[in-house]
């Protein structure tokens, strides 16, 4: 008897394999958002202080510099979605899979139901032909 939910199997393997293929994608955009945060952090060091005495110069060097760090907090926020994004992308496959393992224990119990059934009518046959050979005067001692 074949495996009604085999095509039920085959669907949880593909919403595995594309849950799999988001939370990839997720990593890959929190890895591309913490690398934006790193050189931007690296750019602020890198900045000059300002040493000059003109009053001008002093405020707009100031100036860039607080742009800068400005871009560089809505950076660190874009990591702390992303790390969400991944959270959730990784529970997501979870439940993806165990759905999966779901139908697959369904599927080794079928099998195992069959693979008993089978041995059992092999016994039923087996024991019916040493009853009949009992009974039909090869008696065994």
């Amino acid at each position: 008897m074949k495996f009604r939910l085999s095509s039920v199997l085959r669907a949880r393997h593909a919403q595995e394999n594309s849950a799999r293929g988001r939370l990839l994608h997720a990593r890959q955009e929190a890895a591309e958002a913490a690398e934006r945060v790193r050189r931007m952090d690296a750019a602020i060091g890198a900045r000059p202080r300002p040493d000059s005495p003109n009053g001008l110069a002093f405020a707009a060097t100031m100036w860039a510099n607080q742009a800068m760090a400005g871009e560089l907090a809505i950076a660190v926020a874009a990591v702390a979605v992303a790390a969400g994004a991944v959270d959730e992308r990784a529970a997501e496959l979870t439940d993806a899979a165990t759905r999966r393992r779901v139908v697959e224990k369904l599927g080794e119990r079928h099998a195992e139901a069959e693979r008993a059934a089978e041995e059992a009518a092999a016994q039923l046959e087996a024991d019916d032909l040493t009853s009949s050979r009992d009974r039909g005067g090869n008696r065994t001692r």
